[in-house]
């Protein structure tokens, strides 16, 4: 008995279905390709929630709902290499996830919480945010198409990714829980940095991603690298929005010297040095993104991480 919803089919249509001008023929999708779009659809939901709380002043809750869609998507990209569930459909709805996460959800946030003491400066600031965090994903979508790739973006990407982004731009959030004063002032300041943020995601800056740290932790190191995990958990659990301040500080500081790191390896100064023309391969400020995102990811069910 023929249903009411038209056919589900990862990869798209067919070309026989193309030339018999009808959707692909219905027949079973395993489970397993569902569940990366099933947990992408649950970063939408918490995306979206963090928006209602935030109208509704439950501030902390909505910035705790932003971060778990930010998880979500970080999650989303390895279920799916792990279950070899990647599809060209999970790859567009993840891209459309990460717009609403990290683009629109943070915007709305703070202008709720402090974006608004600066009336249309702050709506002017949050618009350009949502606005960059949207051609950040579409820069990153078109060159991850692109079959050349340099050997520095298997360990940078090209500007701030998008949900590092959202970590950072939620910075006044994490200040005014802590006992920042809002006011017109802080909501001017806020505005200004809202828009600094958003530069970062669209500019050419090479940032150290980690994706292509490969080999494993040494023996010795392993009981080490597993109490720092414990104990940045346990401050974050105890102490959030000191310990999310901290990190998104943290994050900003590095940004130099990632780009010092890059320029020192692969840099103009760098590829004469080693016999190449100045214009080989490509530099951090003409090419590529990495997605950590993912769907952006940390930037994805079905495509590079952002």
């Amino acid at each position: 008995m023929p249903t009411p919803f038209p056919p589900y089919d990862p990869n798209g249509l067919d070309e026989q279905d193309y030339h018999e001008g009808r959707g692909p023929r219905l027949r079973e999708i395993p489970f397993r390709m569902l569940v990366p779009n099933l947990i992408t659809v649950l970063a939408i939901c918490a995306g979206m929630t963090g928006i209602r709380l935030a109208f509704e002043n439950q501030i902390q809750m909505a910035v705790a709902m932003v971060l778990i869609a930010a998880f979500l998507d970080g999650v989303d990209g390895r279920v799916a290499r792990l279950l070899k569930a990647q599809s060209k459909f999970g790859a567009q709805m993840d891209s459309l996830a990460d717009i609403i996460n990290f683009g629109v959800a943070p915007a709305l946030v703070l202008y709720v919480f402090i974006l608004d003491q600066a009336r249309s400066f702050g709506w002017i600031a949050a618009i350009v945010f949502a606005i960059a965090a949207g051609l950040r994903l579409a820069r990153f979508n078109v060159i991850s198409e692109s079959t050349a790739r340099s050997e520095w973006q298997s360990y940078y990407f090209v500007g701030v990714p998008a949900p590092a982004g959202a970590l950072l731009v939620l910075l006044p959030v994490y200040l005014g829980i802590m006992g920042l004063p809002i006011d017109k002032t802080t909501g001017f300041a806020a505005s200004a940095y809202t828009m600094f943020i958003g530069f970062l995601l669209i500019s050419r800056v090479p940032v150290f991603s980690g994706k292509g740290i490969s080999g494993g932790v040494r023996r010795d190191l392993v009981m080490p690298f597993i109490l720092v995990a414990v104990v940045y958990v346990s401050l974050l659990m105890s102490f959030t929005w000191e310990t999310l301040t901290l990190t998104a500080l943290a994050y900003l500081a590095s940004l130099p010297f990632g780009a010092r790191a890059w320029a020192r390896r692969y840099g103009p100064k760098a590829r004469l040095a080693n016999g190449k023309p100045e214009d080989a391969g490509s530099n951090a400020n003409s090419s590529t993104d990495e997605k950590p995102g993912t769907s952006e990811k940390t930037e994805s069910s079905n495509k590079p991480e952002e």
